[in-house]
């Protein structure tokens, strides 16, 4: 399905791209399409957010010259599954069927960067690793890897004892009730575990993949570009860093205030004021075609 969208006195078309995983889960891909031969971002949504809250930022990244694609998890907005009890799926899942399928989908024409936000730029991350070939590079947006130890403080401990309460918990209701519980959204049981493996060990298992992620992320040789936020207690600097070390510990970092971003420099509050995330973005990407 194809719709204009005009937006800042410039007109976009936005492209929903129906998507079939080898498994069969269905979703949509919002193509955000900019002017041919433009650079683009395939970005992959934080967890529990659903792709069409990014609207706002990848119209931002289309007015400065960058396409921008922006994948559906599973579970969310236009995926055809909703985690319940004997509905279960984790990193393998999207890793093995649903990345791949969006990646087929982008268009050639493009140079293509893997990015994401919190949770989807470590799967951005992996992905590349998985598919080295079809990314030109990494755009990682307030994200890490939340190994406990990489927080301080009150944070470490509630980091480290949700995430050895998780297995129990999913387990017992067979899938996470984050709507109740305040974090997230109606998660996969096996996700949440996946996710609490790596915030007690720092590591990523293999999820299908061979040789596993980890020694994948370190074969990995692509431009990287890290944005953080200031007020982010979900993704501190030492978190950040970690991720870089998984691929050498290279890359350029971003950080963002108050007074860069326009409003406050958290984990979240950037998607309702794109712009200077988006320039910065379209800036590092013509300096790194």
């Amino acid at each position: 399905m194809l719709r204009g969208i005009q937006a800042s006195g410039i007109a976009m078309s936005l492209v929903e791209l129906p998507l079939v995983a080898g498994d069969g889960h269905a979703s949509v891909l919002r193509m955000h399409r900019a002017a041919d031969g433009a650079p683009g971002l395939f970005l992959l949504p934080a967890l529990g957010v659903p792709a069409v809250k990014y609207d706002a930022f990848a119209r931002a990244l289309v007015k400065d010259g960058v396409a921008c694609a922006v994948h559906e998890w599973r579970g969310n907005g236009s995926s055809s599954l909703r985690a319940r009890r004997g509905v279960d799926w984790g990193y393998r899942e999207l890793l093995q069927y649903d990345l791949p399928a969006a990646i087929a989908a982008l268009d050639e024409s493009s140079r293509w960067y893997f990015g994401g936000h919190s949770l989807g730029g470590q799967l951005a991350a992996m992905a590349a690793a998985r598919q080295p070939q079809r990314s030109a590079g990494l755009v990682l947006l307030a994200t890490g890897v939340p190994h406990a130890p990489t927080f301080t403080g009150r944070q470490r401990l509630g980091v480290g004892l949700f995430a050895r309460v998780l297995p129990l918990l999913t387990r017992l209701a067979g899938y996470y009730p984050g709507d109740r519980l305040g974090f997230a959204g109606r998660e996969a049981g096996q996700l949440m575990r996946d996710w609490a493996d790596t915030v007690r060990t720092g590591r990523y298992g293999h999820y299908g993949h061979r040789d596993g992620l980890d020694e994948a992320l370190s074969r990995l040789r692509q431009p990287v570009l890290c944005l953080r936020m200031t007020h982010d207690w979900l993704v501190p600097a030492a978190s950040m860093q970690a991720l870089m070390d998984k691929m050498g510990g290279g890359g350029t970092v971003q950080l963002f205030d108050d007074t860069r971003l326009g409003t406050r420099a958290d984990h979240f509050r950037w998607m309702r004021q794109p712009e200077a995330l988006a320039a910065c973005i379209a800036g590092w990407l013509r300096a790194n075609p």
